[in-house]
């Protein structure tokens, strides 16, 4: 559904030139929610208004729904009405919610509708839709100042649907919020993911905005990507900084002469004794460094950091055994041996 390729923005300012997007290479699904995360100054930002060209690429295409839309930038009076029509399957929400605080809530989801020449009942009537959507019905009389910041990021949320876009932008909607009301916003993209099958692209600089509503992911450094998936694969891969993100373990070896492995579960195995049967079957002592359960993309996934009496040599056979469980076993100081292994 969205599709960057050799994606490039270097921005110059008194001869200088900062480059925020270096060559990025991003695929989205059609219907998946996409969150890409990062650091501040790490490129997010430029990507999202470059993908729906707020941002001219300064090289590099991007595809929506199948359009090249970097292909209609600049190319006459024709190509321009053809990417203001792209643009408009493409809602954008944004972090400050960016309202009219002279117009009512139904007046501020109804403005992309009047851009787009709508009669004024047609207008109405969509605006009401979309606000009983988003659970706002009783609020179209008011005004911003009359809301809460989960209240408006709603009306920015039902006005980027005005057009019925194909795609949703979400550039840090939730980081003006509070805990509780980033949830509520987070559900509630993900209620009109399914609902409306839209596809949702969002940025975020929380990774438990990723571990609460993402199918996939991309973690950016310095205006490149530079791990992706679907976060069921990021769990599953050795030494993935993402995954290590998402669920933070701490601990060390409490020796030389002992082996810390990071056991990842997923889905039923997440409920499974393995550690105590690892325990009894091999008759060996384990320490529980750390651990962590959560549930991602509706699946329930934990982590869990052990200790094992022996060096990593000593410990193949117990390890092998944890593998044969179809866990993730990530040996910190030993990743290379493991992918070995597995290639076995």
């Amino acid at each position: 559904m969205i599709t960057t390729s050799g994606l490039t923005k270097v921005y110059r300012a008194r001869g200088r030139e900062v480059t925020a997007l270096d060559g990025v290479d991003l695929h989205v699904r059609e219907g998946e929610v996409y969150g890409v995360i990062g650091q501040s100054g790490a490129g997010k930002s430029s990507l999202i208004r470059c993908v729906n060209l707020l941002e001219r690429p300064t090289a590099g295409t991007v595809t929506v729904a199948g359009q090249d839309l970097t292909a209609l930038a600049g190319r006459g009076p024709r190509a321009g009405r053809e990417l203001r029509q792209a643009r408009s399957r493409i809602g954008m929400v944004f972090q400050h919610f960016n309202l009219l605080s002279s117009r009512t809530v139904q007046d501020n989801v109804e403005l992309p509708l009047e851009i787009l020449g709508k009669s004024g009942k047609e207008r109405s009537r969509k605006a009401l839709e979309l606000l009983d959507l988003v659970g706002l019905a009783d609020k179209a009389k008011s005004y911003p100042a009359q809301l809460s910041g989960g209240q408006k990021q709603r009306v920015g949320i039902a006005r980027a649907l005005a057009g019925d876009p194909k795609v949703l932008l979400s550039d840090e909607a939730t980081s003006a919020l509070d805990p509780e009301t980033t949830r509520s916003i987070l559900a509630l993209l993900r209620d009109l993911n399914r609902q409306l099958g839209l596809t949702v692209l969002l940025i975020t600089h929380e990774m438990d905005v990723v571990k609460s509503v993402c199918d996939s992911a991309a973690l950016m450094e310095n205006g490149r990507i530079v791990e992706s998936g679907t976060v069921s694969e990021l769990l599953a891969t050795p030494g993935s900084e993402l995954a290590a993100a998402l669920f933070p373990l701490d601990g060390e070896a409490s020796g030389d002469d002992r082996t810390v492995v990071d056991v990842t579960f997923q889905g039923e195995s997440a409920t499974q004794p393995v550690i105590s049967q690892l325990a009894r079957t091999y008759n060996i002592d384990i320490s529980i460094l750390g651990a962590a359960i959560d549930t991602v993309g509706g699946l329930q996934v934990g982590r869990m950091r052990i200790e094992l009496p022996g060096r990593y040599e000593d410990n193949v056979v117990p390890i092998g055994f944890l593998r044969e469980q179809g866990l993730q076993i990530d040996v910190p100081g030993h990743e290379s041996a493991l992918v070995k292994e597995s290639a076995k």
